[in-house]
C-alpha cells in the first residue's frame, strides 16, 4: 500500500478539513467527488482517505462511512493546508468602527473589540490587556550597589515595586545618581509603558546622555512578564460553544462553563504553547490539556505596537473553528493597528 502523503492526499485532505468546518458532518468519498473536481473516481478518493486514515489524519466516527479530520490533520491544514481566508467589506466596517471608537484607549481596545468579534465569529473570546494602572510610573530611584553596578528600583502609582541590577564600567557615585534619578522621574511619572513610544524614549535617553543604557533596563522591567494581579481579563459569549453540534452534550457544555468561569484556568490555557504563525498560537484539540482535549480550540493573537504588547485576544471554538476566517480578523486588526502607530 502506498502511504506517502502525496499532493493529492494533501488536497482531499484540505477538502476534507474545509467541508467538515462548514458542515459538522463526516465526509464520504462521493462527496468529495461530486463536489471537488480531482480528476479522479470516488473508489480512488476511497483509497487515498484510507490511506489518510491509517496515516493518522483522519478519523471514522461510529460505524459511518465518512471520516472526520483528526487533531492531527487539523495541525497539518493549519500548518501548511490553509489559504488566506477572505473578510466582507461589512465585517471589515464592523472592525475598523469598532478600532476607530476606542483607539486612544488600549485596555477599551482590545475588549471592546473582542466583544464584537464574539458576536461576529460565534466563538467564545477572552481579551486580556495588562493593567495599565500596575504600570504608571511614580517615581524612579538609582542606587549604587558597588563600584560596577547600580539598583533601578521603579515605584508604580499602586505602589508596586520593580527591581532590577545594571552593571557599570566604572563606579558612579550616589550623587551623581540621585541626580539621573530626579531626571528621570521628572520626565517618566504619570506615564506608562504604552506612553513610551521610540521618539519620546530617544529623547530621554539624549537628556541623560552616558547613561542611557539605564532607560533600555527601564524599558525591559516594564515590558517583564505580568504577575497575576497584572493583567485584567474579559470574557465574552461563554455561550456561543452551545451552538455547535460537538457541545450538545450537557457534561461537556458543563466542563466548558467551569473552566471560563475560572480565570487562571482561561489565563493557563491561553499561555500553553501551540502552532506559531506569525503572532498567532493556535491549540488544537488534545494540546489543551484536561477537559476539553477531543473537542475544543484556541487562537489567540498578541498585539503588539513599536514593541509593546497592547494585550492578547483569543477565540475558543471546537476543533473544526474557521481557522482561515479567524486568522484573517486577527491579521486585519494587525494591518489597522499598525496604520495607527
Amino acid at each position: 500500500m502506498n502511504l506517502e502523503l502525496n499532493e493529492r492526499k494533501l488536497n482531499i485532505l484540505k477538502a476534507i478539513v474545509k467541508d467538515y468546518i462548514d458542515t459538522a458532518e463526516a465526509i464520504g468519498s462521493r462527496t468529495i467527488s461530486k463536489k471537488h473536481d480531482f480528476g479522479v473516481s470516488a473508489a480512488t478518493i476511497r483509497n487515498e482517505m484510507a490511506d489518510l486514515e491509517e496515516l493518522g489524519y483522519l478519523i471514522q466516527p461510529h460505524t459511518s462511512a465518512g471520516r472526520v479530520p483528526s487533531v492531527k490533520g487539523y495541525r497539518l491544514y493549519v500548518d501548511s493546508l490553509m489559504n488566506k481566508g477572505e473578510l466582507t467589506d461589512e465585517e471589515k466596517r464592523l472592525i475598523e468602527n469598532c478600532m476607530q471608537n476606542n483607539i486612544d484607549n488600549i485596555n477599551g481596545l482590545i475588549h471592546e473589540t473582542s466583544k464584537m468579534l464574539s458576536k461576529l465569529t460565534n466563538y467564545t473570546t477572552v481579551a486580556i490587556t495588562k493593567s495599565i494602572a500596575n504600570n504608571v510610573i511614580k517615581y524612579i530611584q538609582l542606587v549604587n550597589l558597588n563600584e560596577n553596578e547600580i539598583l533601578l528600583i521603579v515605584v508604580s502609582a499602586k505602589g508596586d515595586v520593580k527591581k532590577a541590577n545594571i552593571p557599570v564600567r566604572e563606579n558612579i557615585e550616589q550623587a551623581k545618581l540621585n541626580l539621573i534619578s530626579d531626571s528621570l522621574t521628572k520626565r517618566l511619572a504619570g506615564k506608562s509603558v504604552a506612553d513610551l513610544d521610540e521618539n519620546f524614549i530617544s529623547y530621554v535617553k539624549y537628556q541623560i546622555g552616558e547613561f542611557s543604557m539605564i532607560v533600555d533596563t527601564l524599558i525591559d522591567v516594564l515590558n517583564g512578564e505580568e504577575s497575576d494581579d497584572d493583567y485584567s481579563l474579559t470574557l465574552n459569549g461563554a455561550t456561543n460553544i452551545f451552538n455547535y453540534p460537538e457541545f450538545n452534550d450537557i457534561i461537556k457544555a458543563r466542563e466548558f462553563l467551569n473552566l471560563v468561569e475560572e480565570k487562571d484556568a482561561v489565563t493557563d490555557l491561553i499561555k500553553q504553547k501551540g502552532i506559531q504563525k506569525d503572532n498567532l498560537n493556535i491549540l488544537i484539540g488534545n494540546e489543551n490539556g484536561k477537559g476539553l482535549e477531543k473537542d475544543c480550540s484556541v487562537v489567540t493573537a498578541t498585539y503588539n505596537v513599536d514593541n509593546n504588547t497592547l494585550g492578547k485576544i483569543s477565540f475558543i471554538g471546537p476543533t473544526r473553528m474557521d481557522y482561515a476566517r479567524v486568522c484573517s480578523i486577527i491579521n486585519y486588526m494587525s494591518i489597522l493597528l499598525n496604520k495607527k502607530k
